[in-house]
């Protein structure tokens, strides 16, 4: 069945998208209007999802905030048209149109639909909390590029830490950065990276340093191992890890490889037992990443800690002034 997908702005939007919605939220669900209908609808793009006769079947809403996030909401189908992939045409869609725009893409899930966003590439970022009487869970998507160029693929749950069996090759720096922090953000308790230097266009980010600093401060036995070569980079120019390496020393280490011993020509990143990201050389953006790959991760943690092992910290970093 051919689902076509209408976007309209709140001023133009049909009687069929507040319909459905009413129907849904407010009536089915029993959200008290004054929830459902918000200022957020001014400056959001509504989208209207259609069978092939015309008929109104579902709706959803997206907007964006300064900090180049997408939000998703409002996602609802009729009662008598679900479980005909409605839903999912209408995600995708949001998702394929929101690729070359958005760098992260975010969304409230109700508790029971977390599974069905998971399909999308989405994973949980927060702990349950109540909206309108419903159990709710915050929603993200770090690679909505990546995602609409693999929707079409049969991946159960892409780019979920622990379940997705399938590799993603990257030959580019947007993909690689969208494949790092998907997995980072991930990231329970343990991430371990190593490289010649913590590249400022990698690892300088803001987006990058937030998702380091939610691990530290979410798990009191989080660890968070950084490895490199070379500490001249981060002297000359103030880093965002370096700071935040400081003010959590408990959670961030860093230490300095032995040249004088052998040791690893590849970058990789571990997160957790199970995530893997790997990159052929130090020089390029060209690679792969395992979301569920415990055999490589185990036999690289080894390698890591032999390197750990035998490195020594930075005293130039730390007699930086904070």
């Amino acid at each position: 069945m051919t689902i076509r997908i209408r976007k309209y702005s709140w001023q133009l939007a049909p009687r069929h998208i507040r319909e459905i919605r009413q129907k849904v939220f407010v009536e089915e669900q029993r959200v008290p209007p004054e929830l459902e209908w918000d200022s957020t609808d001014e400056i959001a793009d509504h989208f209207l999802a259609v069978l092939p006769d015309n008929t109104p079947a579902g709706v959803a809403r997206l907007f964006s905030t300064l900090d180049e996030t997408g939000h998703i909401g409002r996602m609802a189908v009729l009662p008598q048209f679900r479980g005909r992939g409605i839903g999912e045409a209408l995600l995708q869609h949001l998702i394929t149109a929101s690729a070359g725009e958005y760098q992260e893409l975010k969304l409230s899930a109700q508790q029971h639909a977390i599974e069905f966003y998971q399909r999308s590439g989405f994973h949980v970022c927060s702990e349950p909390y109540d909206d309108a009487g419903i159990p709710h869970l915050d929603m993200r998507c770090l690679a909505p590029a990546l995602i609409g160029l693999k929707i079409s693929l049969e991946r159960p749950k892409p780019l979920q830490l622990g379940a997705d069996a399938h590799s993603w090759l990257f030959d580019d720096a947007s993909s690689l950065v969208g494949l790092m922090d998907s997995m980072v953000g991930q990231t329970s308790q343990r991430l371990w990276l190593y490289d010649r230097i913590l590249d400022h266009d990698l690892y300088d980010r803001t987006r990058f340093r937030e998702l380091i600093s939610g691990l530290a401060r979410r798990h009191r036995h989080s660890e968070i191992r950084l490895l490199i070569h070379d500490d001249k980079p981060l002297i000359k120019r103030r880093h965002q890890l370096v700071e935040l390496m400081r003010r959590l020393p408990s959670r961030i280490d860093l230490r300095l490889i032995n040249s004088n011993l052998s040791h690893e020509d590849h970058p990789f990143l571990l997160a957790d037992r199970e995530g893997v990201l790997y990159r052929h050389d130090f020089t390029r953006p060209t690679g792969f990443a395992g979301f569920s790959d415990n055999g490589r991760v185990r036999m690289l943690s080894e390698e890591f800690q032999r390197m750990w092992n035998t490195g020594h910290n930075s005293l130039e970093l730390r007699e930086l002034p904070i």
